[in-house]
């Protein structure tokens, strides 16, 4: 949950800026003469019929643009999966769970804004910075020139990681401190291994000393999931939520 929520934006940026690396490719595939039916063709997101606003949620919208960029971002994670597994994307599910958790990160940053938690000139510019190094791009001006090719402003960008750092925020102080047992982290520890033993061709899982940072930031992710969906039906229940898709 908290993966869809605050990961929402960063995928949409991510997933931008593959797409335009994956354009690049291609083009220098055809260029090199290469066989373009050697791979699957991707199938394409159907963006047809999307209202001009999905949903309102206490009197604010969630636009069709908005939804939109999301969605093609999040299609295109399960297109590549589907050619993996072989499943056809189910799109008509798929825009109903975006629309569902994009109208819980709307009631999320409500409450954010509700309990006064702002973002700061700083806390933005590292947030950029962290999308700049996980796409190895040189400086902001390049980030921003990729994102406006693909239809996002600089404007919405700064716009979108304001509201990630408040949701951030929010988080923290709906869950505080998390700090596991050593017994929490063994048995968590034992039931992965488990797992891995059953399961056909997996790889021996590695020592406990090796995994344990991971160990613990999965269970602090799991108590933080379970703080924020108990947000969200606190703040379900209270909203007028309309739906339009």
């Amino acid at each position: 949950m908290k993966k869809w929520i605050l990961g929402l934006f960063l995928i949409t940026v991510v997933g931008l800026l593959v797409a335009c690396g994956n354009d690049e490719e291609d083009t220098t595939e055809q260029e090199q003469g290469a066989d373009p039916n050697e791979e699957l063709e991707m199938p394409e997101p159907d963006l047809e019929g999307i209202p001009d606003v999905v949903a309102e949620v206490n009197g604010n919208e969630i636009t069709g643009a908005e939804f939109e960029m999301t969605y093609i971002s999040q299609f295109q994670q399960a297109a590549m999966q589907s050619q993996m597994t072989g499943q056809p994307v189910d799109q008509d599910q798929l825009k109903s769970e975006l629309a569902d958790n994009m109208v819980d990160q709307e009631l999320l940053v409500q409450e954010a804004d509700t309990r006064g938690f702002e973002a700061t000139e700083q806390e933005v510019d590292e947030m950029i910075n962290d999308i700049m190094e996980a796409n190895q791009l040189e400086s902001r001006d390049e980030l921003f020139a990729v994102l406006d090719e693909q239809g996002t402003s600089e404007s919405e960008v700064i716009s979108q990681i304001e509201m990630q750092i408040k949701l951030d925020q929010l988080i923290a102080d709906e869950v505080g401190e998390v700090e596991a047992t050593e017994e929490e982290l063994q048995t968590f520890y034992d039931e992965l291994s488990a797992q891995y033993e059953e399961t056909e061709g997996m790889e021996e899982l590695p020592p406990f000393d090796e995994v344990r940072t991971e160990i613990e930031e999965e269970l602090q992710m799991q108590e933080e999931s379970e703080a924020i969906m108990a947000l969200i039906e606190v703040l379900r229940s209270d909203a007028e939520i309309e739906t339009y898709l």
